[in-house]
């Protein structure tokens, strides 16, 4: 019978000894798909086999397999590689094993997420009294405050859509920019409003919407419940919507704002770019994801609402046998998001905020941000290739000219190993999507990645 301290230890040294390898690491795996199929599949064997042996198969299966989305040179999406703290405090987690459902399952993390929300806050310059939850990711964090939204606009126009749900309730408006993030859309599916709900403002020419045709749109309405989604950080440039116009219009004609701040949000952190989300306490709910700039383990966001009464009505609920469960004190973190059986994500959160500091979080930001502007200022300088937005933040779009040869470029890099960039499709045009939010990327990673990208360009 296999030892669990044993089991554990080398678990833990394997996962050090991947993470110690990832600063050298071919980044894209070099994997067949049908083989791990084959290592992975067939029928479910008919008896169990030690724990020890498991995880020797898995890590003999999977780890070629995997693509080194936690190192520096990984630029393909807005995520970062999680701290060691936080990947520390995950381990913890998942061997603590704690429902993160009240303070009767778990006070230790009830009480750990009531500290994250005020660092959280804090950090991010929100109001104090705003309602706090953690959730999976901004998916569900735009999800969580919409139907926070819904909740609010519905029941000014005197319906409980809560009790009787969306026939026959009134319309809702939804005011967004058309470069919106694709999960508004799909919250808005799951909430029942639908697609056709959104009233789609036009951008400027780097993605932030435009403030003349917002305001207009605003004041368009006849009084519907509206809710109006900015934007913190447009996915493909980084651009901000002018949040202190879009709050101080909306908020004259009734209307909730909500802001999707998955990256961008974090820029508040900053001193150097909290300018960027100006006028962001005024509104009445924000997202943003800890898996991105706080380089927290996966399924980890925060979801914020002014509107603490709004904000349990739309999450919260309650039955016979939990009634006398945890009530009192200790806040119930699952009155503040979609989840029952929750993991206590708390943790992970606690330890990177605890290892950061407030002054290492906004150094996080600002260093990230120079090294996008590193990687503009090297390619814009190589022949034939074209920076296509203003890098204000983390983000830059990159251009080869045509759009064949652009896709050519991005298959010929992610095939390189050296890094991984993903591609868009941006204003009409095909374009190299990179992204800097990773914790552990330095000056030297951006050099080497600019000089693969100038050869892969050369060749193609």
């Amino acid at each position: 019978m296999t030892n669990l301290r044993t089991l554990l230890t080398e678990t833990a040294d394997r996962v050090a000894d991947y993470r110690e390898s990832l600063a050298e690491r071919r980044v894209a795996p070099d994997a067949d798909p049908e083989r791990l199929r084959e290592d992975l599949g067939g029928p479910l064997p008919a008896h169990g086999i030690d724990p020890a042996i498991v995880l020797d198969e898995l890590v003999a299966a999977v780890e070629p397999a995997l693509m080194s989305s936690a190192g520096p040179r990984f630029f393909g999406f807005v995520v970062g590689g999680s701290l060691d703290a936080a990947v520390g405090a995950d381990l913890l987690t998942s061997g603590w094993d704690q429902l993160a459902f009240n303070g009767a399952s778990s006070p230790a993390a009830a009480i750990v997420e009531e500290t994250v929300g005020v660092w959280l806050k804090e950090s991010l310059g929100l109001p104090g009294p705003a309602s706090f939850g953690i959730v999976t990711g901004t998916q569900a964090g735009n999800t969580v405050g919409l139907a926070a939204a819904r909740h609010r606009v519905l029941e000014r126009a005197g319906w409980d859509v809560e009790r009787d749900g969306l026939q026959g309730a009134p319309r809702v408006r939804v005011i967004a920019g058309e470069e919106r993030h694709a999960t508004i859309d799909r919250s808005l599916r799951l909430l029942g409003l639908g697609v056709a709900a959104i009233e789609s403002v036009p951008t400027g020419p780097n993605g932030a919407v435009d403030s003349d045709a917002l305001v207009a749109a605003i004041e368009a309405g006849s009084g519907e419940p509206t809710i109006l989604v900015v934007q913190a950080g447009n996915v493909n440039t980084g651009a901000f919507d002018d949040l202190a116009v879009a709050c101080e219009v909306a908020h004259r004609h009734g209307a909730w704002v909500h802001v999707d701040g998955a990256f961008g949000l974090w820029a508040a952190a900053s001193p150097a770019f909290e300018h960027l989300v100006a006028g962001r306490e005024a509104a009445d709910s924000w997202v943003v994801d800890g898996h991105k700039w706080l380089n927290l383990p996966y399924d980890t966001g925060f979801v914020f609402c002014a509107d603490p009464n709004a904000h349990a009505a739309s999450m919260s609920y309650t039955a016979a046998y939990l009634v006398g469960q945890g009530e009192g004190s200790v806040r119930a973190p699952s009155d503040y998001v979609p989840e029952s059986s929750r993991r206590a994500r708390g943790f992970v959160t606690w330890a990177a905020l605890r290892e950061l500091g407030r002054d290492g979080l906004a150094e996080l930001v600002e260093r990230c941000c120079a090294l996008a502007r590193r990687f503009a200022e090297q390619l814009g300088g190589i022949d034939g290739v074209t920076i296509a937005n203003d890098v204000v933040l983390d983000q830059i779009l990159v251009g080869f000219g045509d759009d064949d040869r652009t896709d050519r470029v991005i298959e010929g890099i992610q095939r390189d190993g050296t890094c991984w960039m993903g591609g868009t499709t941006w204003h009409g045009r095909r374009l190299m999507r990179i992204s800097v939010s990773n914790w552990t990327t330095t000056e030297v990673d951006v050099d080497r990645s600019v000089e693969a990208i100038r050869r892969v360009a050369a060749e193609n």
